[in-house]
């Protein structure tokens, strides 16, 4: 798929976060936002799925490690088939299929129930591993944000799937560098992650989040390194595409009124329309 098109698909999927966290008046469009692009990317160039047979054992599968993103995945799933995009609007309300973390039980196209913080890398791990031992050619994704890698949890799955040789998992932050308290490197700071990784006998590799070129060649490189999992590093902008979300910790699980929605939607909408022009 052409980068321009990606682009555009990019651009509806933040739509679909801003429209369902402002229906659900809840969620957490920050985080969703500056993901939107390896979403994009994972679900629509990367990920080897089926919308009409998503429970194929031969799929690779995605783990939203953190999971209070849920919107932009579900955006996301949307745009791929899974459901009507007109569902998005039924965020976290009774009784819907779209909860505020992923349900496997309830959300087409999810393969694993997320939201406590460091666990999906865990179910990643696993997830990986069984497919090893079954002799299986699917690969496992994960997306984990940095304020998350606080979590000791992390750290463990990482150990395991370094020792393991895991070459069919590929981790992936989401470094945008704002947790819901503030700058990562103030609270509690992650940093060097590249070089945490490593000690844990990952393959790195870093990448712009929001260039579909960057993410085309990190992609590619996890999938031909052999003998250890890889974790690709993205630098992101938090809110990416919104301009008065953008950098701004206070967006991390906060929904847009009516008149921030319509603001939202009128910036998107517009670079869209510039987008189709190119």
């Amino acid at each position: 798929m052409e980068n321009s098109e990606l682009k555009i698909i990019a651009n509806k999927v933040r739509q679909g976060i801003v429209i369902s966290t402002h229906a659900a008046k809840s969620g957490h469009p920050g985080g969703s936002l500056s993901a939107a692009d390896i979403f994009t990317y994972l679900y629509f160039e990367e990920m080897n799925v089926d919308p009409k047979d998503p429970k194929n054992p031969d799929r690779d599968r995605f783990v939203l490690s953190k999971g209070h993103t849920a919107p932009g995945l579900y955006s996301t799933l949307a745009m791929r088939g899974y459901f009507q995009f007109e569902d998005l609007t039924s965020l976290r309300h009774l009784g819907s299929f779209l909860q505020g973390h992923p349900d496997m039980h309830k959300t087409p196209g999810v393969d694993i129930s997320t939201g406590s913080l460091g666990q999906g890398i865990s179910n990643a791990v696993g997830m990986a591993l069984a497919g090893r031992m079954d002799r299986k050619n699917f690969r496992v994704y994960t997306l984990l944000g940095d304020g998350e890698l606080e979590e000791g949890q992390v750290w463990e799955a990482s150990m395991f799937a370094g020792f393991q040789k895991l070459d069919n998992l590929c981790v992936i932050v989401d470094n945008n560098g704002l947790q819901i308290d503030g700058k990562i490197d103030e609270v509690c700071s992650p940093y060097p992650i590249d070089k945490k990784f490593e000690a844990f006998n990952f393959h790195v590799v870093k990448a712009d989040a929001h260039d579909f070129d960057s993410l085309r060649a990190a992609f590619k490189e996890a999938r031909e390194t052999k003998g250890m999992p890889t974790v690709i590093i993205c630098n992101s902008v938090k809110g990416k595409g919104i301009s008065f979300m953008e950098n701004q910790a206070g967006w991390h699980g906060v929904a847009p009124n009516d008149e921030q929605k319509e603001e939202a939607l009128n910036e998107l909408k517009k670079a869209g329309e510039e987008l189709c022009q190119k």
